[in-house]
């Protein structure tokens, strides 16, 4: 039996097969397929055309629809999305819905799946949201998928998909305070640049990976699709079952998959965080990327801290130690991805005062949880660029228009990049504020 890396091994699992190599084509099961408001209708569509409008679904248990990207808006087109949505839940009986406006919603659905339980170690998980790779920080196999596709396995259950040969980045040593997974993953990006990991596995391993929480896992994850990846992964260990077992309200059985000793990969390389400083990826690209000193003293006109990448605790606690006390010089928005998230911005204190506390006696503004200006969205979107300006965002993406304005300039960084940088106005480096 050959070694297998994660990712094919679970593959191979998936399609009933003892093993697999990079460029099969194979027949997978699917155990979750997420859809939200932007993608929801035309799955839905495609489901319709191909099965029959009488159709259902072929496992109610295992559809999750989370609307999050154009939600809390007067656009009657974007309100019209969410309707859709809403007529087939109702149409299928399905109970994972997480409505805008009722007490299951939930806000951005990368985050709000792991919060609801519905990523587990071993699994597939598909959606129509290319950042669904986030879930790999669980030590399963989740990607993005077109609405076509997911239309396929709405009625089936099944996928066809070529397996991915595998890259595997090691990271060595202990995270210094002022760099954060975001960091580390805009440096791959950097050096790879956005087409090389296209259509492959990106496996992150070495102590400094296993030593971040996982929301920190869960950025590296996210925007592996940033450098064309079709998956990104980290095996599970005590942190992964720890929060997966809390979480597992459903009692799922799930089957923990490592990469075989002797795996082959593709690609390989070692990076010591010890040796890394705050990275920027300047506009208009991820992989545009440069060293905070590099780029130090950039004017800047607005702040934004929020997104499936920087919208965790993890990001809000980094950002409020470097705000708590202090007051903004620029605009400055602050977004939790989820409602949980966003109670614990209200609870949770740093020397006696909340998070959320914090962020307002420094001047920022806070949004309602949901994806908001990541995407751009309707012109009436919170935070959103109406304007050719510059700012500085925890968000994944920086092409133009991704936040709105499409001559807006976007410089992506990790929360502590972006909270220095909102307190001068300019782009700053997070060891001046931690010293």
């Amino acid at each position: 039996m050959p070694a297998l890396t994660m990712t094919e091994k679970i593959l191979a699992r998936h399609a009933g097969k003892d093993s697999v190599v990079p460029g099969d084509n194979i027949w997978v099961d699917a155990d979750i397929l997420m859809t939200h408001d932007v993608c929801g209708p035309g799955t839905i569509g495609v489901f319709k055309n191909h099965f029959g409008k009488d159709a259902k679904v072929w496992d109610r248990e295992k559809v999750v629809i989370i609307p999050d990207h154009y939600i809390f808006t007067e656009d009657k087109m974007a309100n019209r999305n969410v309707d859709t949505l809403r007529h087939f839940v109702a149409e299928q009986n399905l109970p994972y819905y997480y409505d805008v406006g009722s007490d299951k919603y939930k806000g951005v659905c990368h985050i709000a799946l792991p919060e609801e339980g519905h990523t587990r170690p071993g699994e597939v998980l598909f959606g129509t949201d290319s950042h669904t790779c986030t879930a790999g920080a669980f030590g399963e196999f989740a990607t993005g998928i077109g609405n076509t596709d997911a239309g396929f396995v709405l009625g089936t259950g099944k996928l066809w998909v070529k397996v991915p040969p595998t890259m595997r980045f090691v990271f060595h040593g202990e995270l210094p305070p002022y760099l954060m997974a975001k960091d580390l993953i805009l440096a791959v990006i950097g050096d790879i640049g956005c087409d090389g990991a296209t259509y492959k596995a990106m496996e992150f391993d070495g102590d400094g990976v296993f030593a971040l929480n996982i929301e920190e896992r869960m950025t590296l994850c996210n925007m592996v699709i940033e450098a064309g990846g079709k998956n990104g992964v980290i095996a599970p260990d005590k942190v992964t079952l720890d929060y997966v077992n809390t979480r597992n309200k459903f009692k799922k059985p799930y089957q923990v998959v490592n990469t075989d000793a002797g795996a082959k990969f593709c690609f390989e390389k070692v990076y010591d965080v010890r040796k890394m400083e705050p990275v920027i990826a300047k506009p208009h690209s991820p992989d545009n990327k440069a060293t905070v000193t590099e780029v130090k003293g950039t004017k800047l006109d607005r702040a934004y801290i929020g997104s499936c990448t920087g919208g965790k605790m993890t990001d809000f606690r980094a950002a409020a130690g470097i705000l708590k006390g202090r007051n903004v010089k620029i605009d400055t928005f602050i977004v939790p991805a989820t409602t949980e998230i966003a109670r614990g911005l209200k609870t949770e204190h740093i020397n006696g005062q909340t998070l959320e506390q914090i962020f307002l006696n420094a001047g920022a503004k806070i949004g309602d949880a949901s994806c908001a200006a990541c995407l751009g969205g309707p012109s009436d979107t919170f935070g959103r660029l109406n304007t050719p300006i510059s700012c500085i965002s925890t968000t994944n993406r920086n092409f133009p228009g991704r936040m709105g304005h499409k001559e807006a300039k976007v410089f992506l960084a990790s929360p502590l990049t972006v909270a220095a940088s909102a307190l001068s106005g300019t782009i700053s480096d997070p060891r001046d504020c931690l010293q």
